[in-house]
């Protein structure tokens, strides 16, 4: 039944894999069985002074690169859901490390947030959909997960794929505000993105909260940089 609907799906929707190619799913079974089921510590090096902790599901590099760049820029939506449960699984070790946190929640998800002309050009929100999918599924797993959208752009900065860290760091400095604090209570704050490069954009978002007396927990994201990765110090799978 399976090879039926995927090569239906293949015929109707002229869909897939984009791990493999294969037809009829955006993302296989086999390829998503292969995705990342834990979280783990991915300091940046050099760190920006201050950064909570950083858990990513794995490097940015083969699948996980390509899910993420697939759902981003070429809006394939089928792939928030698996991006989200890798997000959820990040989510869940994070919380599970900290010794102050109630294994139930409640945590709020925190989205660093894109500029509208970037999401009007895109024609929709990635990160916000992970989010939504990351926190439904925690949900489900008895976690009581919400997402919040305190941060906004404060100002225009310059792209930033040629820039190191130092200057990232620079272009990034008050470039968010936090219009709406989370209310306050018990629970835990955490800041999440699909790719951690330099922490710089995880800080600014930090910053921010923290400016608004909001502390946070930690910082969850799908995935890190490879060059940032501490290379055997943990894996994924």
């Amino acid at each position: 039944p399976d090879l039926l609907s995927d090569a239906a799906g293949d015929l109707l929707l002229g869909s897939a894999c984009v791990g493999c190619a294969s037809p009829g799913r955006v993302l296989c079974r086999r390829c998503e069985a292969a995705l990342p089921r834990h979280g783990g510590p991915a300091w940046p090096t050099p760190t920006p002074a201050g950064l909570a902790t950083p858990f990513a599901g794995g490097r940015y590099d083969g699948l996980l690169r390509t899910l993420v760049n697939e759902h981003k820029e070429r809006a394939v939506l089928g792939l928030a859901a698996p991006l989200g449960r890798v997000l959820a699984d990040v989510l869940r070790d994070l919380v599970a490390s900290r010794p102050d946190a109630d294994p139930g929640g409640p945590v709020v998800l925190v989205p660093v947030p894109s500029r509208r002309s970037v999401v009007r050009s895109r024609g929709h929100d990635p990160l916000l959909r992970i989010a939504r999918a990351a926190a439904a599924r925690s949900r489900r797993r008895g976690l009581a997960a919400t997402v919040a959208r305190p941060l906004s752009p404060s100002r225009r900065v310059v792209d930033q794929s040629t820039l190191g860290a130092a200057d990232r760091a620079v272009n990034l400095a008050g470039s968010l505000r936090c219009r709406r604090p989370p209310r306050p209570g018990p629970g835990l704050v955490v800041i999440v993105d699909d790719v951690l490069t330099t922490g710089a954009t995880a800080r600014e978002a930090q910053r921010a909260l923290e400016d608004a007396d909001v502390p946070v927990a930690g910082i969850a994201v799908v995935a890190a940089t490879r060059r940032r990765w501490p290379g055997g110090t943990w894996a994924s799978g």
